[in-house]
């Protein structure tokens, strides 16, 4: 096949997908593997907007434009052993000498020098067609659907549970706005984690791509069905998912009005991005779209008042009894900006409920079937259920995922594993592609929220022991790391999460082909990466972190 065929194959724009099956159209595995995931990331099925090549989060894309993506792909079907090709926010810009067990491909994604990291210059540029929003895993190629957050969104809603319910969560109330790309996990992680959860979205065609891919239970756009089901699921003490067009600040107040307080209130909107993220309470969707264009300053202080006031219904709900906290998308630093000055008076989800696993280096391992078949992915939940017989609670998720996720996408699965773990896990999937077990590679990598890899003061960084939240040296230390250890492809981006300014973060990507040269190198990445969190942790004197330093002999 040659470049024009496989073009219009499998990337003509705005259709794209991946190639499945054992196939080569690259000229090995580690060029396969990135091509494949990239195309994935915008096929229909998992991408917010392919048209804009807009994978999750507001604005975050896989490639800067139709015309550097197609480039993107032409250098990566050509792309040699002894050559890394360097992308520069989407585009690619360079192909240097490298050697086999080197990166394939090198990512750099919205980075911008400190003093000039803000919205407005990043808009300007973006404009001027020189950098793009890389979000974590839509611009380094990993984004596998709500899949990708759904089981640290079950960890903090189990935590939560734990924490504050002694672990009874049946007829317990969760309510979260936001339900694209990343919040659209919310839904089924709490009915799995036993909550009844209402979720708010101005955009009905978000809601409607949960139920299409069994995330959510029901869709309504009255107020008055949502309460109706939400109340009756209380007095059965079942689990259900209720998904409701509206603006969740709206719908905050009506359930004040109504004397409904949630016993657990977070939010997941795009607030990251008060201009093309966040929708202000007061005006449609449609308006909205129109006013971003038309006049984006006017639109971007609606945004950052309608914030404040979302917040503040948050604070009174919190006054009220509810377990609030922030889940990391910077809504309380803008809704600060927009003039509630007690915005930080909750706390993040890292502090509040995942920083214990993140000492143990434990973080979001994930991995997908390039063969394209499903059956792959039972192969290796079986073969880690085998491997770690004395994790229950890995075990249980596992089977709870065969039962209730559908992919996006390539087949995918994701769970939390730590230091020596995700080693093992990696040297498995590599014997299951050399045995034929398996019928194609498997691609292993992780979210940037991970255990070592970012610093996000307003995130996973928030309130550190020793005050280190916004040393942003770790995240580097990570890239270079994996670097050296030869995980395939590595990126390193600014803004993920919490938007432009507020945060920095590595990913890492490594294939299992089943070669001597994978194993070599699954075995160094899938040491190191953890690792970096313990050491990470273990430096801001985490108690926990310098125990597993000693017991890893780090």
């Amino acid at each position: 096949m040659n470049f024009s065929e496989f073009i219009e194959k499998y990337a003509r724009h705005p259709h794209y997908q991946s190639p499945v099956g054992p196939v080569l159209h690259a000229r090995s595995w580690q060029t396969e593997a990135p091509l494949r995931m990239l195309l994935n990331n915008l096929s229909a099925e998992v991408a917010e907007n392919p048209a804009e090549l807009i994978v999750y989060g507001g604005t975050g894309q896989a490639a800067r434009n139709p015309e550097a993506l197609k480039e993107i792909i032409r250098c990566l079907l050509t792309l040699g052993q002894d050559q890394s090709l360097l992308i520069q926010s989407g585009k690619p810009v360079g192909l240097i000498r490298s050697h086999p067990e080197a990166p394939r491909v090198l990512i750099a994604n919205s980075n911008l020098v400190p003093a000039w990291a803000n919205w407005d210059n990043f808009e300007k540029l973006r404009e001027r067609g020189l950098i793009m929003y890389g979000q974590m895993t839509a611009g380094s190629w990993i984004y596998i659907g709500s899949q990708g957050i759904l089981q640290g969104t079950y960890e903090t809603f189990a935590e939560c549970g734990n924490k504050y319910f002694n672990g009874k969560t049946a007829g317990k109330l969760l309510v979260s706005g936001g339900l694209g790309g990343m919040g659209g996990a919310q839904p089924l992680a709490a009915t799995m984690a036993g909550y009844i959860f209402l979720g708010v979205d101005v955009d009905p065609e978000r809601i409607k791509k949960r139920l299409h891919t069994k995330y959510i239970d029901k869709m309504t756009t009255s107020y008055e069905e949502a309460k109706n089901l939400i109340q009756g699921a209380g007095e059965n003490g079942k689990a259900l998912s209720v998904g409701l067009v509206g603006n969740i600040g709206d719908v905050l107040e009506m359930l004040s009005k109504d004397g409904l307080v949630p016993d657990v209130l977070t939010d997941q909107t795009s607030a990251h991005d008060p201009l093309n993220g966040y929708v202000p309470a007061g005006i449609s969707l449609k308006e909205a779209l129109v006013l971003r264009k038309d006049d984006p300053v006017a639109y971007r202080q609606k945004s950052l008042h309608s914030m404040a006031r979302h917040v503040g219904l948050m604070l009174e709900m919190k006054k009220r009894g509810s377990v609030v906290f922030d889940y990391g998308n910077n809504l309380r630093e803008f809704a600060r900006q927009g003039g509630e000055k007690n915005a930080f008076d909750y706390q993040g989800f890292v502090p509040e409920f995942i920083r214990p696993l993140f000492c143990e280096g434990k973080g979001p391992f994930r991995w997908v079937a390039l063969s394209g078949d499903p059956e792959d992915i039972l192969i290796t939940d079986d073969a880690l259920i085998e491997a770690f017989p004395e994790n229950t609670h890995l075990i249980r998720w596992l089977r709870e995922a065969e039962k209730k996720i559908s992919c996006q996408g390539l087949p995918a699965r994701i769970c939390w594993l730590g230091m020596g773990e995700r080693e093992k896990a990696g040297l498995i999937f590599n014997d299951l592609v050399k045995s034929g077990k398996v019928k194609a590679p498997i691609v292993i990598g992780r979210d940037h929220l991970d255990c070592g890899s970012v610093a996000s003061p307003y995130r996973e960084t928030e309130g550190m022991k020793d005050g280190s939240d916004a040393i942003s040296d770790w995240p580097l230390l990570n890239l270079m790391a994996n670097t050296s250890g030869g995980a395939t492809w590595v990126s390193f981006h600014h803004g993920g999460g919490v938007g432009i300014g507020y945060s920095q973060h590595a990913g890492m990507v490594v294939v299992a082909d089943g070669s001597k040269r994978a194993a070599n190198c699954l075995k160094r990445v899938l040491y190191n990466d953890p690792a970096m969190g313990i050491y990470r942790h273990a430096d801001a004197g985490y108690k926990e972190a310098l125990d597993n330093m000693k017991r890893f002999t780090l």
